[in-house]
């Protein structure tokens, strides 16, 4: 079953228990699919592959946690618990993400293959890490440990 599949069947699954949070999120993601559905349309009909459907997953959880962030310094402890049930909603549709410790290796054993040395080298390093662990590892991580790495 793909992830949309799933969230289509989870919104039905929703509206039945009368689980209005929940409902609320997974219409909100059944939107962003939709509106990237439109997006990508050529000719016709457009299904996005579960590969794109994490992109617009992982981007709607980016804007939660990031929002988090800001409500917590605005004190503002409910609004924060809403941002935070929403993403637990979305990261489950998430597939599981990398460890610190494995980004960590994987960015050592990129940079030894490449030969970097320096920070000026971050934007080759960047390039080829963001392709490989798209959709597996957070970017701000990634970026935060090559930084380390070739510092």
């Amino acid at each position: 079953m793909s992830i949309k599949e799933r969230i289509l069947e989870d919104l039905k699954k929703a509206m039945k228990n009368r689980q209005a949070e929940r409902l609320l999120v997974l219409r909100s993601l059944k939107a962003k699919i939709l509106e990237k559905e439109i997006s990508e349309r050529k000719d016709g009909e457009s299904l996005l592959s579960d590969e794109q459907i994490t992109e617009v997953l992982m981007k709607a959880a980016k804007q939660r946690k990031e929002s988090i962030v800001q409500f917590n310094q605005g004190n503002r402890a409910d609004l924060a618990a809403k941002e935070e049930m929403e993403l637990s909603v979305i990261e489950s549709y998430l597939p599981l993400m990398m460890s610190e410790d494995e980004v960590r290796a994987q960015v050592q054993s990129r940079i030894q293959q490449m030969g970097a040395s320096s920070v000026a080298d971050m934007g080759k390093i960047m390039g080829a890490l963001m392709g490989e662990l798209k959709g597996k590892a957070d970017g701000s991580l990634i970026s935060r440990i090559v930084k380390e790495e070739l510092s």
